[in-house]
């Protein structure tokens, strides 16, 4: 976890990821609930951590006022809270959900559609991308990232903000809404804002399983991953799914595709170098914008490897995680 004090500046990174630069809104965009007139601050001040109350709130704020957004609870927590996820596309897309969803499941399962019929589907549908934030909780800026990205996707007027909406369904979950209310109360307790400090957390920030409930996508022993898993593999079948971390390796700003050699190889050839196409795609944008700090292969410690976690569980579905 990077210092406090460049909390704003890594949301700000974070929210980068997607899109280019800053452009501006249109009438209609401004006359509607901003992050600073919800929350008091931008997302991503400095010493301002909303909790998941908050965000839940956002979330159902912005699918309100937002013809491209809308709101799914998709289970309850090992605490009883509402786990929510966005469904952001153009309003257009939003009319057809459930022919893109079936169009999705009949691809990804492969039951009785030969390569013509795949093909006439694949013109048809439309990309499914997931992406989460707030596994870990103490990790505080992908939680940040979500509120961040779901107002850019909803208010921008960019072509390229456009075409995506037009061209792809973008599922936004929380990951660990206990976690983020834990972690962010304790924060937020503290008056003195140079005294707050996520250090001295009394108790686990995931029920049963803290950290590690990034061990358990391989088993649904937690409802938090029951619920992620119904809508990556029995409801959705994202073609691919963007797992949110913060932040590593030290002294980088992000690590992505393409990951340390050798890949494993159980999975089919075309998982990886799709994951290569991915990370190569990032890693371009990234250069042609002049924004360093990006790794990748030996510059981080990350695989194809590790079976158990929410990213390459997907792995084994055919998801470019």
């Amino acid at each position: 976890m990077p210092p406090l004090h460049r909390l704003g500046r890594a949301s700000r990174l974070s929210a980068a990821m997607l899109f280019a630069a800053a452009l501006p809104l249109s009438l209609q965009a401004q006359q509607r609930t901003t992050p600073k007139q919800f929350f008091g601050h931008d997302i991503g001040a400095d010493y301002e951590l909303p909790n998941y109350t908050k965000l839940h709130q956002w979330f159902a704020t912005v699918a309100k006022e937002s013809d491209r957004v809308s709101l799914d609870t998709i289970g309850l927590t090992e605490e009883g809270r509402p786990q929510i996820m966005a469904i952001v596309t153009s309003p257009e897309n939003h009319k057809k959900l459930a022919r893109y969803k079936e169009i999705a499941n009949k691809l990804a399962r492969a039951e009785n559609v030969d390569s013509a019929a795949a093909a006439a589907m694949a013109k048809e549908g439309k990309v499914i991308f997931w992406i989460d934030g707030g596994l870990h909780a103490t990790e505080v800026l992908g939680a940040q990232q979500l509120m961040e990205t779901l107002w850019q996707l909803s208010s921008r007027t960019d072509d390229e903000t456009l075409r995506i909406l037009n061209d792809v369904v973008i599922l936004m979950a929380h990951a660990n809404p206990d976690g983020m209310e834990l972690v962010t109360n304790w924060y937020m307790k503290e008056g003195d804002k140079l005294k707050r400090t996520t250090a001295t957390i009394p108790r686990l920030y995931e029920k049963y399983a803290g950290h590690d409930n990034n061990r358990d996508s391989y088993m649904n022993a937690l409802a938090e991953t029951r619920n992620m898993s119904q809508q990556l593999f029995v409801e959705w079948h994202p073609q691919i799914m963007y797992n949110h971390h913060q932040t590593g390796p030290t002294g980088t700003i992000m690590a992505a595709p393409p990951y340390r050699d050798p890949a494993n190889f159980w999975f089919h050839p075309a998982m990886i170098t799709g994951l290569d196409l991915v990370g190569a795609a990032l890693n371009h944008r990234f250069v042609l914008e002049h924004k360093p700090g990006l790794t990748f292969r030996a510059g981080s410690n990350y695989s194809t490897w590790w079976n158990g976690g929410l990213r390459t569980t997907g792995y084994y579905h055919n998801q470019i995680g």
